[in-house]
């Protein structure tokens, strides 16, 4: 497993933030787990391989925990991923909008993917990245400062969804 995740994403941040609140202590694996999923809004591989490195477990362990409880999902929900950060300072600087646009210009409401598998909708409580809001997260890549017309042409520019 490649562990290899960029500095600059404020979601490893706040990942190796929670960790370190946990003192690396393998017995919060699953609240590290669902921090990271609550800001990736699924676990790809290359955080799972982080988490085990700073934990220092096997990542048959993470990778077992991960797949016995259903609520971690090791897919992104949908080819490409449109993750709105509705914590309280996006919230406040109008995320609920910019969701509620989603939805409309998508037909997808938050935690649906598109028949055609193109597109998912997610939500998040937090990603970290306050100081950014109202944020979202396109196919992985944060988008700060965003306006619900800019994220529609961002989406519909990537994917070409009207």
């Amino acid at each position: 497993m490649n562990n290899e995740l960029p500095a600059t994403d404020p979601r490893v941040k706040l990942l190796a933030a929670k960790i370190k609140k946990e003192n690396f202590k393998p017995d919060a694996l699953i609240e590290i787990l669902h921090s990271a999923q609550n800001s990736y809004g699924y676990l790809p591989m290359n955080v799972l391989a982080y988490i085990a490195k700073a934990l220092h477990l096997p990542p048959s362990r993470i990778y077992s925990t991960v797949t016995f409880y259903h609520f971690f999902s090791l897919k992104s929900k949908g080819e490409h991923t449109c993750l709105v950060c509705t914590g309280t300072a996006c919230y406040v600087k109008g995320a609920q909008a910019i969701l509620n646009e989603l939805e409309k210009k998508t037909g997808l409401k938050a935690g649906q993917v598109s028949a055609d598998n193109k597109l998912g909708v997610q939500v998040a409580r937090c990603i970290g990245a306050c100081g950014l809001a109202p944020v979202v997260v396109l196919d992985d890549e944060v988008q700060a400062k965003v306006t619900t017309d800019e994220i529609i042409n961002k989406i519909i520019d990537k994917i070409g969804t009207k």
